[in-house]
């Protein structure tokens, strides 16, 4: 079991050998990769950084900016789905991280979200609780260690 709790602060960035799938409901691939990265912090499941050339939509930039004590800027994308819907903000990426994360630069992450599915190693994720964080839930994380929920965000 992989228990965020004991999960580094700072955050610790690592990649993976592990195969990532994101898809749309209808099996339109969006990103297909065993070369992704995850950031593991304390209290979060890892969130998952996809390289480039693994995503299979077209990206545009949004005016959506975050900040991150740790990897910096965040830009944010939109992108349509196969129905003619534009989702905006559910991915995203650092074009200047910070040093120590300078080998995401450019990477995309996605939210888990309901209208797409995500696999790691063909198991299906489910999103970290809440609407700020991004992290990834499989069933080898201890649910109580994680936050988003209503009450955790300032643990």
């Amino acid at each position: 079991m992989l228990d965020p709790r004991t999960f580094p602060r700072p955050p610790a960035l690592q990649q993976i050998k592990k195969n990532i799938l994101i898809k749309f409901k209808d099996g339109q691939t969006i990103a297909s990769t065993d070369r992704a990265y995850w950031v593991l912090e304390t209290y979060h499941p890892p969130t998952y950084y996809l390289p480039p050339d693994s995503i299979k939509l077209n990206l545009t930039p949004t005016s959506r900016r975050t900040f991150c004590e740790w990897k910096g800027v965040a830009t944010y994308f939109s992108f349509t789905t196969p129905g003619g819907e534009q989702v905006d903000s559910r991915a995203w990426t650092y074009e200047e991280p910070t040093p120590t994360f300078a080998e995401i630069k450019d990477y995309v992450s996605f939210y888990a979200d309901p209208r797409w599915e995500c696999y790691v190693d063909g198991e299906l994720v489910e999103p970290q609780p809440g609407d700020f964080y991004g992290g990834w839930m499989t069933s080898d994380i201890v649910r109580k260690s994680v936050k988003g929920a209503p009450g955790t965000r300032g643990w």
